[in-house]
């Protein structure tokens, strides 16, 4: 069914609070209670598997470029590296120039959010209010990006009816002639989907057609148990128009603290993009690019960091088994759990955190309601499998033990 402009979220009170950030009503939603058990923490998407070797004598031997103001775009050495890890990790049509069509992010968020400002600027006039689509549910920069560009978020649901990815059948010709941009994130959060290249072909003609910018969040490409994921610029033709892929190394790497990621893709969009940038947005120290150059050299610890997932995951599937309707996400690190038949998202994360100290987030957090008031997130939890096996097995059988 075509999606028109009244697929849209409805205003109010219920729209208001859903914009609020999803741990901060977690927080809320369980402060009346105590853990039951010494508490496990699985809500926060905060990689805490052990931070490469090389990161300490990096910063030591780059110190002293503290007391530089970093420029913008990046440093050469660090735009040329990702450039080279893109063209080696992914099949393009042709390498990135790493001078004109990369440019170095104080981690995907802010370049996410800054991307939605850009778009509206970029594309220019549209056919009635500029429109920003969104999957839902999503992550929360998405929004606040359309929110500050002063554009509609028309919110794509991704359910399993559709394989957790947008439908691009749904939007109507009249929607897309006044979208700026579309986000997609593959792998997907929380649900851990991967677009498939013709998925991604097809989004690109779309693209194309109408006009918009394809902004691609691809920060968990790094983190699979099987195939890796492939990349929306490896389907974007050979000057890469109207695409632009994020990156970080929070989860490849296991830095979130950081801060330190890049967007590639559509020379002239990176060009108005920087220059928004330069301006308003946050510099990236120079000693952390050199510690990202020596991350995007080196495959070692990024294969070790893989090694852990798949135990954890492993785990789930021994432990999980066939329950909630769990299934072994595509990439990502999260599992999302179909805890409808145990009252709902928001019961199962109380009684989980108050009688076996297991800390989730509601999957109705993540999202926004429909027009119809249907919540694509609601009737699941997300758990994020970033702790050691150990711990993630507790955590397994606390559930189970609980929810069943």
């Amino acid at each position: 069914m075509a999606m028109t402009a009244s697929s849209r979220a409805p205003e109010g009170a219920g729209t208001r609070q859903s914009e609020r950030s999803p741990f901060a009503r977690l927080t809320e939603l369980l402060a009346p209670y105590q853990p039951g058990k010494p508490l496990i923490t699985l809500s926060l998407g905060e990689p805490q598997h052990p931070v490469p070797d090389f990161v300490g004598p990096v910063l030591a031997k780059h110190i002293a470029e503290f007391g530089r103001y970093p420029i913008a775009k990046g440093i050469e050495p660090f735009r040329r590296s990702a450039a080279n890890w893109l063209s080696t990790r992914f099949e393009l049509p042709r390498p990135i120039d790493p001078e004109t069509e990369l440019l170095v992010l104080n981690g995907s968020r802010e370049g996410l959010f800054f991307a939605a400002l850009t778009a509206a600027r970029y594309v220019g006039e549209r056919k009635g209010r500029p429109a920003i689509l969104i999957p839902n549910p999503f992550y929360p920069a998405y929004a606040a990006g359309a929110h500050a560009a002063d554009c509609e978020a028309i919110y794509l649901p991704t359910t399993l009816a559709n394989g957790f990815l947008p439908d691009l059948g749904a939007p109507d010709d009249a929607t897309l002639a006044r979208t700026v941009a579309i986000y997609i994130a593959s792998p997907a959060n929380p649900q851990g989907a991967v677009a498939s290249r013709d998925y991604f072909g097809h989004l690109k003609q779309l693209a194309d057609r109408f006009g918009f910018m394809i902004l691609s969040d691809e920060c968990y490409s790094e983190v699979y148990t099987k195939q890796a994921p492939g990349s929306m610029l490896e389907c974007a033709g050979p000057d890469f128009r109207n695409a632009v892929a994020f990156q970080s190394l929070s989860k490849r790497s296991n830095l979130p603290g950081m801060r330190v990621g890049f967007a590639a893709g559509d020379r002239k969009f990176l060009a108005m993009f920087h220059e928004l940038r330069n301006v308003a947005a946050p510099q990236v120290p120079v000693p952390l690019q050199h510690v990202a150059i020596a991350a995007y050299s080196d495959e070692a610890h990024v294969e070790e960091n893989r090694r852990l997932y798949r135990i954890k995951f492993d785990l789930a599937d021994q432990i999980l088994g066939n329950r909630y309707g769990y299934v072994p996400p595509a990439g990502g690190f999260c599992v999302w759990l179909d805890v409808s038949a145990r009252g709902g998202d928001e019961a199962a994360t109380i009684r989980l955190y108050r009688e076996a100290g297991v800390r989730v987030v509601p999957g109705s957090y993540l999202a926004r309601r429909q027009t119809d008031g249907s919540n694509p997130g609601a009737g699941y939890i997300r758990l994020a499998l970033v702790a050691d096996g150990e711990t993630t097995a507790e955590a397994l059988h606390r559930l189970v033990e609980t929810l069943d």
